[in-house]
């Protein structure tokens, strides 16, 4: 796992454009799980475009420090 923000920023942005799962962990006992691509990457945060099929909504924001905290994962098909 990487240790600061910079890395785990510049790996995504080596991933830019690839689809993925987003495993969010949404409270006690309670996991979201969310397919899309990876579409931009901003300083702070980064913004995942998410299949129109099972989501009700276009996009989604996580900040890095997410990533960081081991509240979401990511997997890269």
């Amino acid at each position: 796992m990487p240790t600061s923000i910079m890395t785990i920023k510049s790996k995504l942005d080596s991933h830019l454009g690839d689809s993925l799962t987003v495993v969010a962990r949404a409270g006690r006992k309670k996991v979201t799980k969310r397919r899309g691509v990876l579409k931009e990457t901003f300083p702070a945060v980064f913004v995942v475009d998410l299949d129109q099929d099972s989501n009700n909504f276009k996009h989604v924001s996580y900040s890095y420090t997410d990533l960081l905290t081991k509240n979401i994962t990511l997997k890269f098909d």
